[in-house]
Formats: C-alpha cells, sequence, structure tokens
C-alpha cells in the first residue's frame, strides 16, 4: 500500500498532528474553562465533544483510505484540523469554538486514520508507531513547557495543534496518491481475525478510559489532596511527560524481542498499581512517583497494542478501529474520573481502575498469545495478517533447519501475473517409454530432446 522506507517520516508526522489533541487535553480543557463563561463540567464536555468526533472519523473512514487515497485524504484531514483548530483559537464566541474544535477534532480523527493505515503496512509497524508516540509526546512536552508563558486565553493549544497540522501538509507529498493493491479481491475482503480483533478494541476502549479518568483529575489530587501548589503540579508533569520520552525510546530499542504479550499484560499490572499510588497521595513524594511511573509505562504499552492492532490486518483497518475505540475512551475518561472522585473518593477512584485494569489485562494478553510471536513450523505458513497463503510448507515434524525467532515478520506470498498462460499441444508429449537410439521428442515451441536427454532449442 505505502511505499516501504526506512523511516516512515510522513505517516509519523501525520500520526504526532493526529495524536496531539488527546495528549493536550487537560491544558485546553482547563483553559477553555478559566477563559470562556463555561463551568469545568461544560469544557469537559466540549473535550468531549471534539475526541468522540475524531473517534468517528476513525469508524467512518476506516475502509476508505484505499479508495480515496492517502494524499488526498490526509490533506481533507489535515485542512479541517487548521480550519477547526484555528477558528476556535480566535473566537471567543462559545457556539463557534464548540463548532470548531468538532471540526477539528473530525481533522485529527482523518489523519489519526491515514497514518494508521500506512504504519499497519510497514514492514516493522511497532518500530513506526513506537516513533510516532515518541514525536508527539516530545511535542506535547514542549507544548506544556512554552504554552503558560504566553499568556492567558483559551486559543493557545488549539493554535498548537492547528500550526502543526499546517506544519506537516508539505509532507503529504510523499504519500502515494492512491493504493497499489486495487484488485477487487482485495477491495472486497472481509477483516481477519474477527473476534481478536473486536476484544481489542472493546478492551482497549475500558483502558484508555481508565488512563484519563486518572489524567483528568490528576491535577485535583496533586492540589486538593496532596496540598502541592500549581505550578508544582506542572513540573511533576513536565518531568512525567520526559520519562514518558525515555520509555518509547526503551520500547523501540526492544522492539518484539519479548513478543507482544509480555509487554501488554504485565505493563498493564504496572500501570494498575501506579494508578492506585497516585490516587492514594497524600505528599510529593507519592505524587509523583505514581505520576511518573504510570506516564513511563504507559506510552510503552500503548506502543504494543497499536503494534498489535496493526498486525491483525496488513491493510490497517483494525489498527484505524482499535484506534478509534481508544479515542472513545479517552474522551470519557475525564467524566468517569470526575464521577467516581466526587462519589467515592480518590483512593476509591484509583482501586476502581485498578481492579478493571487487572481485569481487562487477560484478554489484551490473550489476543496478543494468540494473533501475534507464533513459530513458523512446516504446515502453518500464513500470509501476513493471518490470512490462510498458498504456499504449503514441507511435510510435517520438527524442523531441521533455522527457525525463525518469534514475533519476526512473515513472508508476504506475492502474485507473479502471467501475460499469455501456457497452453499444452496435442504434440508436445508422447507416451512414455525407452526410445530407440538417436530418437528425438519435439515440442511446439520449436524444442527438441534428443536421446540423451538434453534440450535442443530451434533444432540445432
Amino acid at each position: 500500500m505505502f511505499a516501504r522506507t526506512t523511516t516512515p517520516w510522513p505517516l509519523v508526522a501525520l500520526f504526532t498532528a493526529g495524536y496531539l489533541a488527546p495528549y493536550l487535553l487537560p491544558t485546553t480543557v482547563g483553559r477553555l474553562d478559566a477563559g470562556l463563561p463555561l463551568s469545568a463540567t461544560q469544557a469537559g464536555a466540549v473535550g468531549s465533544a471534539l475526541l468522540s468526533s475524531s473517534a468517528a472519523a476513525g469508524f467512518l473512514l476506516a475502509s476508505r483510505v484505499d479508495r480515496v487515497g492517502p494524499r488526498t485524504l490526509a490533506r481533507i484531514g489535515l485542512a479541517l484540523a487548521v480550519l477547526g483548530y484555528g477558528s476556535a483559537a480566535f473566537t471567543h464566541a462559545v457556539p463557534a469554538v464548540v463548532a470548531g474544535a468538532v471540526v477539528g477534532g473530525f481533522g485529527s480523527g482523518t489523519a489519526t486514520t491515514v497514518a494508521a493505515s500506512g504504519i499497519a503496512a510497514e514492514r516493522d509497524p511497532h518500530r513506526a508507531s513506537t516513533l510516532g508516540l515518541l514525536c508527539v509526546s516530545a511535542l506535547a512536552g514542549a507544548v506544556y513547557l512554552t504554552v503558560p508563558h504566553l499568556g492567558a486565553g483559551h486559543g493557545r493549544p488549539l493554535a498548537a495543534i492547528a500550526l502543526t497540522a499546517l506544519a506537516v501538509w508539505p509532507l503529504t507529498g510523499r504519500l502515494p496518491v492512491r493504493t497499489t493493491t486495487g484488485h477487487t479481491r482485495v477491495e472486497t475482503a472481509g477483516l481477519p481475525h474477527r473476534l481478536a480483533g473486536l476484544v481489542l478494541a472493546a478492551t482497549l476502549l475500558c483502558w484508555s478510559l481508565a488512563q484519563n479518568s486518572l489524567w483528568g483529575v490528576s491535577g485535583r489530587i496533586g492540589i486538593d489532596q496532596a496540598h502541592l501548589s500549581e505550578v508544582t503540579v506542572g513540573a511533576v508533569f513536565a518531568i512525567a511527560l520526559g520519562t514518558g520520552l525515555v520509555g518509547v525510546i526503551g520500547a523501540g530499542a526492544l522492539g518484539t524481542r519479548l513478543g507482544r504479550a509480555v509487554p501488554i499484560g504485565a505493563g498493564t499490572a504496572l500501570i494498575a498499581g501506579c494508578i492506585v499510588l497516585s490516587a492514594s497521595a497524600h505528599d510529593l513524594r507519592t505524587f509523583a512517583t505514581g505520576e511518573i511511573a504510570w506516564n513511563t509505562v504507559y506510552p510503552i504499552v500503548l506502543s504494543y497494542v497499536l503494534g498489535l492492532a496493526a498486525s491483525l490486518d496488513p491493510r490497517g483497518r483494525w489498527a484505524v478501529l482499535v484506534g478509534a475505540a481508544s479515542s472513545l475512551g479517552t474522551a470519557a475518561g475525564p467524566l468517569v474520573g470526575s464521577v467516581l472522585s466526587a462519589r467515592a473518593g480518590f483512593p476509591a477512584m484509583g482501586a476502581i481502575l485498578a481492579v478493571g485494569l487487572v481485569v481487562i489485562a487477560v484478554p489484551m494478553t490473550g489476543v496478543a498469545l494468540h494473533t501475534g510471536g507464533r513459530l513458523l513450523l512446516p504446515g502453518t505458513v500464513r500470509r501476513r495478517g493471518g490470512t490462510p497463503g498458498a504456499v504449503v510448507a514441507a511435510s510435517g515434524g520438527i524442523p531441521t533447519g533455522p527457525v525463525p525467532e518469534i514475533g519476526a515478520p512473515e513472508q508476504p506470498v506475492v502474485e507473479i501475473p502471467l501475460d499469455t498462460p501456457a497452453i499444452a499441444a496435442q504434440g508436445a508429449y508422447d507416451t512414455a517409454g525407452p526410445r530407440h537410439a538417436g530418437a528425438t521428442a519435439t515440442g511446439s515451441g520449436g524444442w527438441t530432446i534428443d536421446s540423451k536427454g538434453s534440450v535442443v532449442v530451434g533444432g540445432q
């Protein structure tokens, strides 16, 4: 589908532009509350509308990237992001801000859809998704450090997202106008790994909801429960984003050496412990330890989950659908966190979220074990993406040659078109049996086989 370059920078840039809005959600919602006549709940609703629009774009466009074309669809998404976020940043009318956020969110979701489809077609989707998370984490950290020095107002984070989309636009020229897989059989093929994909999408929705339930109220935990100043809480968040970069780099270096099941299962369990620690913090040390550890492990696990989704379908449809499900969880997270903390308190909220994460870690790990990291033994050669291949390995038994390592990408099956089919002529064959000396067999293509079994072309 996409050109398999060493580093797919256009896709990484699109990924960054699409994912920046969720990363800036706390500051976006906070400034909407402070700079416009909106309550905290209403500002959170605007943020949820933005992310819901982004998720809707993923669901609607998951199967249309091939049809419309990556370059065209990416430019449409970036244009909507610039228009929507830019108009919302430069107006103070609440209806116009809401409309701009929704339009911009749809543009972000469109850019993410194209990026996810392209990353899924890469030879190493885990590496590409890790690079995307690395870039968006670095950019978000820079925005968090810069925006407070640019003055008050709701438009600063929205303008940052719009400028990012505008900066990514020139790189879309390196995306293909149309995909190269235009066969009807491929276009009408159903989604592979339907059950595994549905389970992964449902569990990632809950996984993202738990993460953003904590993220949405982390500032209140630091200020109200741990009795820290706003400056101190902001410094903790900045350090946490920095350690998140280290985690992403570590995930990229580790790759799939351990498969995907161990990082996803064990990482989710660690995140559950971090949430309990952060939600029960009453001092700086506990709060900082929980937030920093959580932000370090979170992008590592997310990169493996995105890589797993990409491996389910080489056309990227499951990657887009799973990402859209994650966006729905992200959108609902702040509301769920606010309700739980208001009714049960921060420590109880953390315990509930942790138990939920441990429960959903089981099916997520099961999907990783079932669909990825299996040895390619004789009789089990499959096409990339899980579709049964036309090539059957040697007879069963223990392989005697080298076996590909767990997690190694499988070799794709390539169809070789023939211009003219070979049609056998009746005179090309004769009955089997011994021949007299000097006898020859003549083929219809001008070749002969002499008595010694040698092929002579053109009767020479």
